[in-house]
């Protein structure tokens, strides 16, 4: 006779954890001045695009998101609008190309992803969730995160209040 328990309470423990519900999207940098064109290119493939916003504050991003079909993973193309800008600073590093720059995880409660992460030991780079862009609530987490197996790329943790 098996002790483990059966799936359905299996799931209902997994549902208590503040964990990644999917891939909310992945960001992608693009050179000043190239936002426009990189939509078009995206179109061409099927993408459309659905939101388009400047973030300012500590971001200083102009950003568009692209959705192929209905599913919920979408490309977030972001433009710096200054020298200062973060993702301007990435396509320094990067040699002057674009790229990808982080890969964001949907979330039901960012305030408790953010705590749970903080007590296990994540390298948290925001001091608390923040406003993000579409209304959502944000935080990054630092590549290096996890000195013993780090995740090597930028991550953003994403709640979506729209979708509650």
């Amino acid at each position: 006779m098996s002790h483990t328990q059966p799936a359905s309470a299996f799931n209902q423990e997994l549902l208590k954890v503040p964990g990644f519900l999917f891939v909310d999207h992945v960001a992608v940098a693009v050179r000043q001045g190239e936002l426009d064109k990189t939509v078009e290119a995206y179109q061409l493939l099927g993408f459309r695009e659905i939101h388009r916003e400047e973030v300012l504050g500590g971001d200083q991003v102009r950003e568009a998101l692209m959705q192929n079909g209905e599913g919920p993973n979408l490309i977030q193309l972001i433009e710096p609008l200054n020298e200062t800008s973060p993702v301007q600073k990435f396509i320094e590093k990067n040699g002057g190309r674009g790229g990808l720059t982080h890969l964001a995880f949907r979330v039901r409660n960012a305030q408790a992803a953010y705590d749970y992460m903080k007590q296990v030991g994540f390298n948290l780079i925001d001091k608390a969730p923040r406003r993000g862009s579409r209304g959502t609530t944000v935080f990054f987490v630092h590549p290096k995160s996890r000195n013993e197996n780090p995740f090597g790329f930028l991550i953003e943790v994403v709640e979506d209040p729209s979708q509650h």
